[in-house]
């Protein structure tokens, strides 16, 4: 599912686009918010134990004011390893293209 999300490894990446469904509730809704988040390979990363990376976020919807919490794992050469999403879920961009067209109406 990673590689769909981003489209496989790109080494020449400065940065990860995630977009983040936030829960109003405690499971989806058609009422919830997606909001696209940036990590910075060169500064949003901090080293873990195992010599690798993660990056906690705490995404807040812009309308909402709702919290998701997002964790991200990457190995030593900065490649996505595993995510984890608290009060969400990682979606594609197309459905985030989808909610930002329906909010516009």
């Amino acid at each position: 599912m990673l590689k769909r999300l981003f489209g496989g490894s790109n080494r020449n990446r400065s940065a990860d686009i995630f977009y983040v469904r936030i829960y109003k509730s405690y499971a989806p809704s058609e009422t919830d918010e997606i909001v696209e988040v940036r990590v910075n390979l060169a500064h949003d990363l901090s080293l873990d134990d195992d010599g690798g990376y993660f990056s906690r976020k705490v995404v807040v919807g812009p309308h909402t004011f709702k919290k998701a919490e997002l964790l991200l794992y990457y190995d030593k050469g900065r490649n996505l390893r595993d995510t984890e999403v608290v009060n969400g879920e990682l979606v594609e961009r197309a459905d985030y293209e989808t909610y930002r067209a329906s909010i516009q109406d």
